[in-house]
């Protein structure tokens, strides 16, 4: 596990956003996992000013999402599809038809959860950025005695509901489920970038970096993954 310390959130994100531009340069067909939520906004921004000044083209990009409130239409403002479109897919050359995410709107979840590890098999996951949650989660694989290996559908922890509550009018309108790639998806990637900013995640980075592999903090598994960098701020590294 490499670990990059930075400054700031503006410098996490820009050290995430080189790994990211590197890789598509030197594999321009390459596929993405990408993360939503606030962390990786910042990544985004970085690889879309340097799409708009000429030094990166997703042309023959693909992706494929983490996960999906559920139920939700992708055309819900709140959706995690809206949210990649408009903070990346609509700024960028990628094809949309190449952009992949679980339905939150999909009738046979347990088909759609099938459906989506069969893409992913198929396309296979050059790099996989990940945030982490305050209670060490990752995607939506919250702190459980077991824990999932395919995508499949969960329910979200009070804690996770509080901290996305920030994004919708009030916490009653967050979703309390949603589809999410298992672990064993996550580590189908070839490599994973983990991003952390704030006091409020140096917890669950002290427990990834210095702490025992438990279910108790999904996160810490990455250290059985064979490539795997995290990039945090200062704020996130503090308990470390």
């Amino acid at each position: 596990m490499k670990i990059i310390v930075t400054k700031n959130y503006e410098e996490m994100s820009a050290q995430a956003g080189k790994l990211l531009a590197e890789i598509i340069k030197s594999k321009p067909d390459c596929v993405l996992g990408l993360a939503t939520g606030g962390t990786p906004v910042g990544v985004y921004d970085y690889l879309t000013d340097l799409f708009e000044r000429g030094e990166l083209s997703f042309a023959r990009t693909s992706s494929v999402n983490l996960d999906e409130y559920y139920p939700i239409s992708s055309s819900n403002s709140q959706s995690y599809r809206y949210f990649m479109n408009k903070k990346l897919f609509d700024r960028v050359d990628i094809d949309k038809a190449n952009t992949f995410a679980p339905n939150g709107s999909a009738e046979d979840v347990l088909a759609e959860c099938k459906k989506y590890d069969e893409l992913i098999d198929r396309m296979g996951i050059d790099v996989q950025l990940l945030g982490i949650g305050r209670n060490g989660h990752i995607g939506f694989n919250e702190p459980e005695d077991e824990l999932h290996r395919g995508t499949h559908l969960t329910a979200l922890t009070p804690d996770t509901i509080s901290a996305n509550a920030r994004f919708f009018a009030s916490v009653s309108e967050v979703p309390t489920h949603a589809i999410t790639m298992g672990i064993g998806s996550v580590f189908k990637a070839k490599k994973i970038i983990l991003l952390a900013s704030g006091k409020s995640k140096a917890d669950a980075i002290r427990q990834v970096i210095t702490g025992g592999i438990t279910t108790s903090c999904p996160a810490s598994l990455l250290c059985l993954h064979p490539d795997v960098t995290v990039i945090c701020d200062e704020d996130a590294y503090s308990l470390v």
